[in-house]
Order: C-alpha cells, then sequence, then structure tokens
C-alpha cells in the first residue's frame, strides 16, 4: 500500500495534465502506482480535485462490464467511475468539441435510484437493487479521451481508473418509470451519427443484464463504508462500442421501450 501522500502526488500530477490538455502519463509512472487499488485510492484524490470545477459526485459509471473488455483491460471485473454533478445532462443536448481533448460516446442503459442502497444492505443481488430503481432511461456516457497512445492491457486500465475512466459526464433520455414490464436484458440499442448507424447491441451485453453492474457498485462501495443515496444516477455499461463526435455531428442512442436521446457537437 502506498503512502497517502504519494497518492495525493499522483492526483494532482494527473489532474494537472488534465488542466493543461495533456496526455495522461501511464502509471504505474514515478509514483508506483501498479495495482487496482492504489488506482482507486489516486481516482478519489482525482475527484475532489474535479469537484472543485464540476460540483460533486452526482452518480457513476461502469466500464469493463463484458469479458472481451476484461480481458483486454487485464482484469476481472468491472470497474466503477464517478458522474460529476454539472456534466449531467439532458436529451437533447448540446456539447461544444472544443472543450474536449476527444470528444466521444457509448450507448448505455442509465438508472436513478428512487430509495437508498446503504452500505448495511450488502451483499446485493440484482433483484435486490431493482427494488431501488426509480427510472430508467436511454442515455449517452459522454467521454473525454485522454489515455495515452501505445498502452495497452493492465498499464491502460491502471492509468484509466486513476484518472476516473475517461468520464465526461452523461446525456439522459426521458425517464421511463414503467420500467418494469420491459425486458430490459433483451433491449436492444443502436447508436447513429449523422443519421447513419454505427453500433448496437443489447442490455444483456453488460454482465447479462444492465443491473447486475448495478449490483456489483453497490456492493463495491459498501466495501469501502459508502452507500448509494436516492436520486443517484448510473450509467451501466457500453452495449455499443466507444465512437469519437466531430463539430457538426449529431448522434442519437435509441433502446427499446426507453426511447432515445440526443447529443449535438457545436
Amino acid at each position: 500500500m502506498l503512502s497517502n501522500t504519494t497518492i495525493i502526488e499522483a492526483a494532482r500530477s494527473l489532474f494537472a495534465e488534465y488542466q493543461n490538455e495533456q496526455p495522461f502519463t501511464a502509471l504505474p509512472g514515478p509514483w508506483s502506482i501498479g495495482s487496482i487499488s492504489d488506482a482507486y485510492n489516486v481516482q478519489r484524490e482525482y475527484l475532489k480535485l474535479l469537484a472543485e470545477k464540476q460540483g460533486q459526485i452526482g452518480g457513476y459509471k461502469l466500464a469493463y462490464t463484458t469479458a472481451a473488455m476484461q480481458e483486454q483491460a487485464g482484469w476481472t471485473e468491472p470497474c466503477a467511475g464517478a458522474l460529476m454533478a454539472t456534466t449531467i445532462y439532458q436529451s437533447p443536448a448540446t456539447l461544444m468539441s472544443g472543450a474536449y481533448r476527444r470528444l466521444g460516446f457509448e450507448c448505455e442503459v442509465a438508472v436513478r435510484l428512487a430509495t437508498d442502497l446503504p452500505a448495511s444492505g450488502a451483499p446485493y443481488t440484482r433483484d435486490a437493487v431493482a427494488e431501488a430503481v426509480g427510472e430508467v432511461m436511454a442515455a449517452f456516457e459522454v467521454i473525454d479521451m485522454r489515455l495515452p497512445e501505445g498502452v495497452h492491457g493492465l498499464v491502460r486500465t491502471l492509468t484509466s481508473v486513476a484518472t476516473n475512466i475517461s468520464n465526461a459526464g452523461a446525456v439522459l433520455g426521458p425517464p421511463v418509470s414503467d420500467w418494469r414490464s420491459l425486458d430490459l436484458a433483451g433491449a436492444k440499442g443502436v447508436a447513429t451519427v449523422n443519421g447513419e448507424e454505427v453500433g448496437s447491441g443489447y442490455g444483456s451485453d453488460v454482465m447479462g443484464h444492465p443491473f447486475e453492474p448495478l449490483a456489483w457498485l453497490a456492493n463495491k462501495l459498501a466495501e469501502e463504508g459508502e452507500s448509494l443515496p436516492a436520486g443517484t444516477v448510473v450509467i451501466t455499461g457500453s452495449i455499443v462500442p466507444p465512437r469519437f463526435l466531430n463539430a457538426g455531428d449529431t448522434a442519437v442512442v435509441s433502446i427499446d421501450g426507453l426511447g432515445e436521446a440526443t447529443l449535438n457537437v457545436e
């Protein structure tokens, strides 16, 4: 376990690179951040710095939610990052391309909790977390790719986790409160850019069902003594590989039963 001084130093250095529009230093880096647990410790300090500019944590994102993605990541379970409060947008949303180093998106199922998932309630199952879900939405994850070129496997994953897994927010479609009648595992999601389909997938692509990553997150946070409060937004993992956008592009994600969300780039 690295010292708190080293963790803070790494977070401050990586955040300075973020502010200066530089690619992140690949970990382990000069701080010897060589484990996922240390990368999460860096992420906590990094998010404190990010919160000064983007508001407090308003939700969470999941990554590496498929076996293929975990194999590429050199890791054996999902990873989590945060959604900052001021970067959670309602569809249709317009973002400025110049505000990002490399703007992209993923197509995801999002949920908003109606009741708390307290740490004391763990371990949670898919059915248990479903009881806390108030609304389900089609959503974009907004990503801002700042990882260094040529890094792969665990090195890429360590760097990604420490710097909040490239998250730059989320765009939420209209909320669906009567989602219990829907087959969320079988729901097809489609992403288009400027009217052309760029990818598709199903809710089952994320660990078999979009609520499985939610249960994993609730249990992961509970290990740290943290709860998921009512009102929290969680985007549950991509069902379409990342796509990148340029000024003038319009992207739409649609998911069976959940409608669609729209993102315009200027």
